[in-house]
């Protein structure tokens, strides 16, 4: 059991290492050589440039301006200079909710804290139970401080009711305020975003196979017939994983030349050479800007027969589309009711922007879809019962003085007083932090399995694997395995009766526990986030032996985003912890304030100068941040109940019994009041963007504007020096169009026998510059049936 000397040594190593991490970014980030590193935001957003393009040879690597050394902790106030709505317009909504939630935690932690600490602490220390347990039980100076320490049938357990009704009413008005916030905030966001091509356009799966007629036949005639008004065309899905391959090819040697050419602009006395054999080291020499130019023209030729080959065969076309309404109104009647009677056939949802495509999943089946997350539901399951081994491995190591009672044996090793306060108070912390680490990527395959077709779900679907997790093998297993270690000693000598007593006891022995997890995770790991020493020492061996052009060096500064599976369900397990302990250990409750401080600064400055989202979901994941607090708050009046039975609190406790009942009743109120916002889009609000855009710009074509929005991303990677071939919608196969084929020419597919005209140059598809290709790489395929885009693997 650790005590207050062991927290005390797990606190000075982990303030240590968070002021060290903080004080090597502090100097890191104002170095030149790093700038890309840590200001990758402004960069990507073209508001910045390298410092390393003035100065001399040495000023292009250090900061030689030592006024900036003595002002090097400015980053603080800079990264709270910026308001939540420019944030918003910055980093977008996703971002702004996600610190709000930082902000939620100080807002319920503050006043918690402050009025447990005042009431609670004397309450508890002035009982003196732990006392006359001492024989029976481990116990340190912290149980003291707990309720714990608050003898059987006391009267005193009234105080601590009475402050989890406080409790929970203030969470609860915090909750309700934060839920119509964030829910206006989203409607309102959506409301004055201007034009979106999600707003028009709906996915279908399942499209079932009709005899004698294509997929693409099949979705034309049944939304022709059932949507007649609104809907305008689709793109069908194609398959082509072979096809990709050829792009990656591609985009290689199209590096290489860029290389190479650059290489003879610095020296143009010399032509660059390199050896056709492997890896260059041997072969014919030959000009290597003639040899990749003459290799990229022969890819081209054999990509351009590969897309013919994919358009012309009808085994490529997936049961999947995706569908263009001429409204917001038709999309959002389409998105939002059944199409068919059968409910397993034309399945209709809104479809993800394009840069929040998961292509890969696109086109599973519905039974399959089924049968996978049966699968994966199972597998879930064994995978949290298994992991509880090696958790009660860890818990075992924050227990070393309940340990030497079962295993004896072991005393000398752990007989140094240093080396028992380092075991006991920093190791299980930092072991368990380890045990963790691969398992996001792991639930992470689990929720792609799936079929989950959006990133964004992709990831919320993670986050509550995670989270389920984290609840039952890092709290509910933490609780039990440390209980069945430290308390084998009392389980063998006492009668069945006393065992209910010593759980409710052993309840909340782990705070110490999880004291040193929030300081190993929330403290020394917060401040490592924001030193990004993986992507730092990454980028420069990307430097030094991998970039050869400004689009490679643009690829190694790695800005990365939110990793919302993984510091989602961490949140939510502080609130879980603080929620928990607010009445049973209120000394918990200072640790999880520093941590919500903390990582409320450091993910301030992340968010303005590093992260760059991969998209955005309207803060779609709030109404699973909201429903995990209600549970945090059920779970701690039930751990309340119990400890007040194996109290024999018999006239206190049924006091404690409605409140799991009124709670369950604000969540159910909430959920039905805010989270429609979160699902549907009313219609009152798309028919009133409709009349507004029809008044404000009568003339749009919205056929031209939705033409290429859900183009693959490969096909935008693609360079084509001869032509750049855009592809157009038209309602009616009759009307559609023909492009011109790619470099050599072949013989016309009966796909293209049309002509189609060109859309007007002021509606260009707004997400043309976002970061699914590389800059400068836009080709877009002749079009198959209905303006198709092509489906496979991702690059």
């Amino acid at each position: 059991m650790a005590t207050l000397a062991d927290i005390g040594v797990s606190a000075a190593i982990n303030i240590l290492s968070a002021f060290a991490f903080l004080l090597a970014f502090a100097l890191l980030r104002i170095q030149p050589i790093n700038d890309r590193v840590y200001f990758p935001k402004w960069y990507i957003n073209g508001e910045r440039t390298s410092p390393r393009s003035t100065g001399n040879f040495v000023g292009k690597f250090v900061n030689l301006n030592f006024k900036t050394y003595l002002t090097f902790l400015n980053w603080m106030p800079q990264a709270l200079r910026m308001s939540e709505n420019e944030i918003i317009n910055h980093a977008g909504l996703d971002s702004a909710v996600f610190l709000r939630i930082y902000t939620l935690g100080l807002k319920i932690f503050v006043p918690v804290t402050v009025v447990a600490l005042l009431i609670l602490i004397p309450v508890n220390v002035s009982s003196g139970a732990l006392f006359f347990l001492k024989r029976d039980l481990v116990v340190s100076d912290i149980d003291k401080l707990s309720i714990s320490n608050v003898p059987s049938k006391s009267s005193r357990f009234f105080v601590h009711i009475g402050l989890e009704y406080m409790f929970t009413l203030w969470i609860c008005f915090l909750l309700y305020k934060e839920y119509d916030n964030i829910a206006m905030m989203r409607l309102h966001f959506l409301a004055s975003q201007r034009r979106r091509v999600e707003q028009f356009t709906v996915v279908v799966r399942s499209v079932p196979h009709i005899s004698g007629h294509s997929v693409s036949d099949s979705v034309e005639s049944f939304f022709q017939t059932n949507h007649p008004n609104h809907y305008i065309g689709h793109q069908a899905v194609y398959n082509a994983n072979k096809f990709a391959k050829l792009v990656r090819r591609r985009d290689r040697l199209q590096n290489w030349l860029d290389y190479y050419q650059l290489k003879f602009q610095r020296h143009p006395d010399k032509r660059p050479t390199i050896n056709t054999g492997v890896l260059g080291l041997w072969g014919r020499k030959v000009d290597a800007i003639e040899y990749y130019s003459h290799t990229i023209k022969e890819l081209d030729k054999v990509m351009t027969l590969e897309r013919q080959r994919i358009i012309k065969d009808p085994k490529c076309i997936l049961p999947v589309a995706f569908l263009s309404f001429s409204s917001r109104w038709g999309a959002s009647v389409c998105a939002q009711t059944q199409q068919s009677k059968n409910p397993t056939l034309w399945l209709t949802d809104w479809a993800p922007e394009p840069r929040d495509i998961y292509w890969r999943n696109l086109a599973i089946p519905f039974v399959s879809l089924s049968i996978r997350k049966l699968v994966i539901s199972l597998s879930v399951f064994a995978l949290v019962f298994f992991y509880m081994i090696p958790i009660a491995f860890v818990q075992s190591l924050a227990n070393l003085e309940g340990l030497e009672r079962v295993a004896p044996f072991l005393r000398p090793v752990i007989e140094l007083k240093f080396i028992k306060s380092f075991l006991q108070g920093f190791l299980p912390g930092l072991a368990l932090k380890i045990f963790l680490y691969i398992l996001p990527a792991v639930l992470m395959i689990m929720s792609k399995i799936e079929g989950h077709i959006a990133k964004s779900t992709l990831e919320r679907k993670t986050a509550a694997k995670y989270y389920y997790f984290m609840l039952v093998n890092v709290f509910l297993g933490s609780i039990v395995t440390g209980t069945a270690f430290e308390q084998l000693h009392s389980f063998l000598h006492q009668s069945p009766t006393q065992i209910p007593r010593t759980i409710g006891v052993s309840i909340p022995m782990k705070a110490t526990f999880f004291m040193t997890y929030i300081m190993v995770d929330g403290w020394a790991g917060i401040a490592g986030e924001i030193l990004r020493l993986k992507p730092l020492v990454i980028y420069h061996l990307k430097n030094m032996f991998i970039v050869k052009t400004e689009r490679d060096r643009g690829k190694a500064m790695d800005p990365g985003s939110v990793d919302f599976p993984e510091t989602i369900p961490s949140l939510q397990l502080y609130f879980l912890l603080g929620i928990v302990y607010a009445v049973v250990t209120p000394i918990l409750l200072p640790f999880i304030l520093v941590f919500f401080a903390l990582a409320y600064l450091v993910y301030r400055h992340q968010i303005i100068n590093v992260y760059n989202q991969q998209y955005e979901s309207a803060a779609a994941f709030w109404p699973h941040v909201h429903s995990r607090i209600i549970a945090s708050l059920l779970i701690s009046q039930l751990l309340m109940l119990g400890l007040l039975s194996s109290k024999k609190a018999a006239k206190s406790t049924p006091l404690l019994a409605i409140l799991p009942i009124l709670t369950f009743a604000f969540h159910k109120y909430c959920q039905h009041r805010f989270e429609p916002a979160f699902r549907k889009y009313p219609l009152e609000e798309a028919m009133a963007k409709d009349l507004l855009e029809k008044t404000t710009e009568p003339d749009l074509n919205i056929k031209a504007y939705l033409a290429d929005a859900y183009l693959h991303p490969i096909f935008r990677s693609f360079e084509v020096e001869e032509e750049l071939v855009e592809v157009r919608v038209d309602k009616q196969p009759e009307t559609q169009v023909a492009s011109p084929t790619l470099s050599e020419p072949s013989s016309p597919s009966p796909l293209h026998d049309h002509v189609h005209q060109p859309s007007p140059p002021q509606h260009v598809n707004q997400y043309s510059h976002y970061p699914t290709s590389p800059p400068g790489y836009y080709y877009h395929p002749p079009p198959p049936p209905h303006y198709a885009y092509q489906y496979q693997d991702e690059p």
